[in-house]
């Protein structure tokens, strides 16, 4: 990351699975032909991550219902979609939201709700029948393509459904307890199981499992034209699987990794992106009064040293084990959540939306079951429709690789009061927040006359030595004028 600065002022202040399987081998002809630009440090470092939920998506669940709002998601500044797992689901010890299994729930209308969980793979070259076609998949790439917008695929290489083949066929791929029998995937910390009951843990002790593994990804490159992947528990994989997997599929084309971890040994020369899970985490207690504007500075400053220049993150306020597993944005944030928005567009690395987080989505969606949502535009859609044209458009917001510099602004209210300064070449963008619910009065060594971005792009005046009075959480994106 580019080296965190601190401007010192004055004031010292992101079966039909089968018959899928049977068309892997086939091209995707029209896909071959698109032309749309490699993907790129350009392009990412002023782009914003869309996270798909296909199954919840639309009451129809599909790719097709999906695949027509693709357009609409330029709107809010989307040059990446990340696709939770498109692939067939075991249905061995189908998980329920109860934890049960759905084998075990004798009712046959109710065990038929159980969908189970995208991350229990069965075929990791099939479509799960549930979304659609493989014809239908092809079809969301190509419309993306053609909306200049890349597609990456969730891939989920720790550990398989019950079904999977390599099972019966291949046992030694997985880990076994002292038995010989194979288990789910065990917490290395504590020596005791996730409680992820239904997934089979792989052993990549074994190194056949790299070649077979590395052949399952390059396949959706290779003939499906998907433009990268985002890797689930990544820091469980070793490092040197994943550096050997990148470097093999980038002969076929460049590739987005995004790695579901922090860990900064992954950034070496496997992954682009990590996820700032700690920055979240403080983002959530500052919301929740646990935290406070000054905790995020110091945090902004530990990770400058943390990481190198040309490593990021992506900034989130939600995603789908959020939604799920700890609540909704308004839950979480509450009245806090448009300032904490408007810090993932801002703050450095890239911002994710995940569906729904556009149609101000007030529930958790189910996990195992189908669900919905609603699509019915709020106050949410204006301000990311704002916030990624800003991110797209102001280099000042390059937030990848080649980043733009960030500079704190100091002031006597640091507890409360957090602002910065994005920079790069003669661009600059200024956010002044108030991380708190408490009106707060507070000076800036600031003066000149600014865009107000988000108000109209209204003209804001900051006299020297003039006292700003912010409401509870209110917030300001000052551009030059």
């Amino acid at each position: 990351m580019k080296r965190f600065i601190i401007a010192a002022l004055a004031l010292t202040m992101f079966a039909a699975c089968k018959n899928e399987a049977s068309e892997k081998p086939v091209k995707n002809e029209s896909e071959k032909a698109q032309k749309l630009a490699p993907i790129n440090d350009s392009i990412l470092g002023q782009s914003v991550i869309y996270e798909a939920n296909i199954r919840q998506y639309s009451p129809e669940g599909t790719f097709n219902e999906f695949t027509k709002d693709i357009p609409q998601l330029k709107e809010l500044g989307v040059k990446v979609i990340w696709l939770m797992p498109v692939y067939p689901i075991s249905s061995v010890k189908r998980k329920a939201a109860d934890g049960r299994f759905a084998e075990e729930i004798e009712d046959p209308k109710e065990r038929e709700k159980i969908l189970g969980s995208y991350y229990a793979i069965s075929d990791y070259t099939g479509i799960n029948p549930e979304f659609g076609t493989l014809q239908d998949f092809q079809k969301l790439v190509k419309t993306a393509h053609e909306n200049d917008i890349y597609v990456i695929l969730d891939w989920v290489a720790n550990h398989t459904g019950w079904d999977h083949i390599w099972i019966k066929e291949h046992p030694e791929f997985y880990t076994k307890n002292e038995a010989g029998e194979i288990i789910d995937p065990i917490n290395p910390e504590t020596g005791e199981s996730w409680g992820w009951t239904d997934v089979a843990d792989l052993s990549y002790d074994n190194k056949e499992l790299w070649d077979e593994m590395r052949k399952e990804m390059r396949y959706w490159v290779e003939e499906q034209n998907i433009d990268g992947f985002r890797c689930d528990v990544a820091g469980e994989v070793p490092t040197e699987f994943w550096e050997s997997a990148v470097k093999e599929i980038k002969q076929v084309k460049p590739i987005f990794m995004l790695a579901e971890s922090e860990d900064k040994d992954l950034f070496e020369e496997a992954f682009d992106m990590g996820y700032n899970w700690e920055g979240h985490h403080i983002l959530n207690a500052i919301a929740q009064g646990e935290q406070n504007a000054k905790d995020l500075s110091d945090y902004m400053e530990k990770i400058d040293t943390t990481y190198q220049e040309d490593d990021y993150l992506m900034n989130f306020v939600t995603n789908h084990d959020e939604n799920s597993w700890n609540g909704t944005l308004n839950e979480r944030m509450g009245d806090a959540a448009e300032v904490m928005t408007a810090l993932t567009f801002t703050l450095p690395g890239m911002p994710l939306i995940y569906s729904g987080q556009e149609y101000d989505m007030q529930k958790r969606l189910r996990f195992f079951e189908k669900d919905t949502i609603n699509h019915q535009r709020g106050k949410f859609w204006p301000i990311l429709s704002k916030l990624g044209s800003l991110k797209n458009e102001s280099p000042a917001l390059d937030g990848s690789k080649t980043e733009a510099d960030f500079l704190e602004i100091k002031n006597l209210a640091q507890n409360t009061i957090f602002s910065f300064k994005r920079k790069k070449n003669n661009e600059e963008v200024i956010f002044i927040g108030n991380l708190s619910g408490k009106d707060k009065e507070f000076k800036i060594n600031l003066n000149g006359e600014f865009i107000d971005y988000m108000n109209n792009e209204k003209v804001f005046v900051i006299e020297e030595n003039q006292k700003l009075l912010f409401s509870p959480w209110e917030y300001k994106i000052l551009i030059n004028r």
